[in-house]
């Protein structure tokens, strides 16, 4: 720890990754800490409370890659997110984390059209000590509609653990994703993701993006759709959305980016109910590996597929169990060709 900061002080620690070279230091350090908002960046390295490599910066320095930078954040109490009684799937606590299995539906920060009902609402009536946490602890977020894990740091020494985990890449999230097309097997997506040009809600593959890596296998086919399991190297906005339909496989139920919404080509009435039943991304954060951010202890941990999702995928195994079991037509195998080559 830099001699700036008293001994028994914990600093948060984090390493600038060599893809934000030529940046200016606020700008690098907004995007590897966005719990913070640039002007409390700002203010920090004025008042001596962030340093890089052992010296105090000037905002407007060019980062160039490897710096170690050492934050000496002031944890106030934020009293402006107020605790509500809500449920919440907890499925591990310990004095340093929790791990939640957050629904469908939930927002994970309160923001415009959500003041209330977010995860963070409920976190702190779970643990009013988060309010002296950043962002009561949340260190990482799934979409309003994506479901499944998160962890959640309980003090601030953790909190500063799991951003620079994060950081580093060293916490693994692995999803399932039910895809509209048939995959012919797995891959890697490797293409930068940025803003959206002329449609702001939405991001988008841009070669003036961030580095953007998604890696992805074959689970289960069925008629003109697949189960992939889904793992992040990297955690843009919106990233398996954005590279799954960038491939051409975007998930099912997406507003954003799944387009019109397809009927297979020889698709039963049950089979065609089943999919305009599921209103949301079928996206499921099912599993988080992690080093315990005080212990040091390898932690493992999955959810399963929640009943939306489960029912999803029941209804896409009977209906491709009836199409392999009826004998076909050559006209039949025609269709059903080309159901699975669009996708």
């Amino acid at each position: 720890m830099p001699d700036e900061f008293p001994k028994d002080t914990p600093a948060q620690m984090i390493d600038i990754p060599a893809d934000l070279a030529g940046l200016r230091l606020d700008q690098a350090l907004v995007r590897l800490l966005p719990q913070y908002s640039r002007s409390r960046l700002q203010g920090w390295i004025e008042s001596g409370d962030l340093v890089v490599d052992g010296r105090k910066p000037r905002s407007r320095d060019r980062v160039v890659g490897g710096e170690r930078v050492a934050l000496l954040a002031h944890y106030e109490a934020d009293n402006r997110v107020l605790a509500e009684d809500l449920d919440l799937d907890v499925i591990h606590k310990d004095k340093g984390i929790f791990v939640v299995n957050k629904p469908a539906g939930m927002v994970v920060h309160p923001g415009a059209g959500n003041p209330r009902g977010t995860m963070q609402n409920a976190l702190l009536s779970l643990d009013p000590a988060l309010a002296k946490v950043p962002r009561a602890g949340i260190v990482h977020r799934l979409d309003k509609d994506t479901s499944g894990l998160l962890v959640v740091a309980r003090t601030p020494a953790a909190h500063a653990a799991l951003v620079s985990a994060l950081a580093e890449r060293e916490i693994e999230r692995s999803y399932r994703a039910v895809c509209v097309g048939v995959m012919s097997g797995g891959g890697t997506v490797d293409a930068k993701i940025g803003r959206h040009r002329t449609q702001r809600i939405k991001m988008a593959v841009r070669p003036d993006g961030r580095e953007s890596i998604t890696h992805y296998r074959l689970e289960e086919r069925f008629r003109a759709h697949t189960l992939a399991r889904v793992e992040l190297e990297t955690g843009r906005t919106h990233q398996i959305r954005v590279h799954l339909a960038h491939i051409g496989f975007p998930i099912v139920g997406d507003p954003v980016y799944g387009g019109r919404r397809q009927r297979p080509a020889g698709a039963s009435p049950e089979l065609i109910a089943t999919l305009d039943a599921f209103k949301r991304q079928a996206l499921h954060a099912a599993r988080l590996a992690l080093a315990h951010p005080v212990s040091g202890k390898a932690l493992e941990f999955e959810a399963p597929l929640p009943k939306d999702m489960q029912t999803l995928i029941r209804g896409l195994r009977k209906d491709w169990e009836i199409v392999q079991a009826e004998p076909q037509s050559a006209a039949q195998q025609r269709i059903l060709k080309r159901s699975r080559r669009r996708g």
